[in-house]
């Protein structure tokens, strides 16, 4: 999966809101929760409240007296983390606290500025007698008269450590869920991803079998979606067809249109003697060369515009091979041919049998004895693409300088006109190269004599 596919744009999209989103969740969950701990821990303390006012008040006088039992053994415990305390807020009477707050006083919300609730209580978190973190609740209670009135401060605190230990385990709950859940969802992601897209990668398999030439259209049943790009494939593809089909029927129309009349120019100027029939009898062979030449060229660029062409090589090159044997028999030419058996050519057969003919003819002209063919596939190849044929040919001749071998590239150029042949025979090699974006290259060979290096694309 790289980083550029639908699919990894899916899950990484699907893993961000999941990173954003459940975190945001796991912390509002959080929230609420010790939100809700706190507001149950307060009424709590609200009860304890209310019970110690009520076991301060003596009916019987105006004096507060000390509280009984409020219906909590901690308040009895010293130091527990419970407390509670009566304090006078007008100065003269009496205080009064727990057993287990010992010598120690209670921190009071109201010092602190914190503003009463609805129920007229206040609470806040304070500092206990050995550093620990309470929650308290006070409520201001006036007794008395108008003329003769009196405050008291009444305070309940407890600790606030089974609030926080609360909230931990359930932040640990939470956090377990959360992230089983980040990863069911990635998962359900995953296999959503595969099975939303598997019908795109149908489509590459498609494409794949018509560019290799095991299938001529793109069949199969596909989602709605993909429907009408299939409809615009195929029709693509049969346009495609089409256009090749008439410009080859063209060419063959051309073909026979100038071959006609330059075979009559031919027949005439070979029928009267003289230097201008020889001249124009020259000239038209000149002429029918060119011609054949563009006019293979071509029918080339036809065959190579077809979607689909896949030819096997080393078929091609033995047959090749065994044909000149029997050619250069009377010299004695030996021909090694090393060439994988899984490598398939990009392009039509016709095109293959010409540019290795070509170049394997070339060789044996030119050769004192031996001609090396080796055809492998290269991890890099020319102009940039990934995976290529590297054919290779070489004879153990005279070989051509640096300067030679960029010149005979060129139409027509023959360097020794004591061969037979017209000179367009790497020309043709070179063109039909370029035409599957390949390309030919000549240097010294490794036995003497020149190697030709034919790079071609790889189905």
């Amino acid at each position: 999966m790289s980083i550029n596919s639908l699919a990894f744009r899916l899950i990484a999209a699907a893993a961000v809101s999941c990173l954003v989103v459940l975190p945001i969740a796991g912390f509002v969950l959080n929230s609420l929760f010790y939100t809700q701990l706190e507001r149950n821990f307060d009424v709590r303390l609200e009860v304890l409240l209310s019970n110690l006012i009520a076991e301060s008040i003596d009916e019987k006088t105006t004096e507060l007296v000390r509280p009984g039992n409020i219906g909590a053994p901690e308040f009895l415990q010293p130091l527990s983390g419970w407390y509670w305390q009566i304090s006078p807020l007008d100065g003269g009477a009496k205080s009064f606290s727990s057993n287990s707050l010992t010598t120690e006083s209670l921190g009071r919300p109201s010092k602190t500025g914190v503003l009463p609730d609805g129920n007229g209580g206040l609470q806040d978190y304070m500092s206990g007698p050995v550093g620990e973190k309470l929650r308290v609740r006070e409520r201001i209670v006036d007794f008395g008269t108008d003329k003769a009135p009196k405050r008291y401060s009444y305070a309940v605190g407890g600790s606030s450590e089974e609030i926080d230990e609360e909230v931990t385990n359930f932040t640990y709950i939470v956090s377990a869920a959360l992230t089983l859940l980040t990863f069911g969802l990635l998962g359900a992601t995953f296999l959503q991803v595969r099975f939303g897209l598997d019908p795109l990668r149908k489509v590459e398999r498609g494409l794949a079998e018509i560019r290799s030439g095991e299938a001529s259209r793109l069949d199969g049943e596909f989602p709605d979606e993909i429907t009408s790009l299939q409809t615009e494939l195929n029709a693509l593809i049969q346009s495609n067809q089409d256009i090749i089909e008439r410009s080859r029927t063209q060419v063959g129309n051309l073909a026979h249109a100038l071959k006609t009349p330059l075979s009559v120019i031919t027949n005439e100027a070979g029928s009267e003697n003289g230097k201008f029939a020889n001249k124009v009898f020259e000239q038209a062979g000149v002429m029918r060369d060119q011609i054949n030449h563009y006019l293979d060229r071509a029918r080339m660029a036809a065959r190579v515009g077809v979607i689909g062409g896949m030819t096997e090589v080393k078929p091609v090159a033995d047959a090749m091979a065994r044909a000149l044997r029997r050619i250069y028999e009377d010299r004695g030419i030996q021909i090694n041919l090393d060439a994988s058996r899984d490598l398939k050519f990009r392009g039509e057969k016709q095109d293959l049998e010409e540019m290795l003919g070509n170049l394997m003819d070339n060789a044996c002209k030119w050769s004192d004895g031996r001609v090396d063919v080796s055809i492998k596939k290269s991890v890099s190849g020319g102009r940039g693409l990934a995976k290529m044929i590297v054919i290779s040919v070489s004879d153990d001749g005279p070989g051509l300088s640096d300067e030679d071998c960029r010149a005979v590239l060129k139409r027509g150029k023959r360097l020794d006109e004591s061969k037979p042949g017209s000179g367009l025979g790497l020309s043709i090699v070179t063109d039909l190269a370029s035409l599957y974006n390949g390309e030919l290259k000549l240097d010294r060979s490794e036995i003497g004599g020149l190697r030709a290096q034919l790079i071609l694309p790889v189905a």
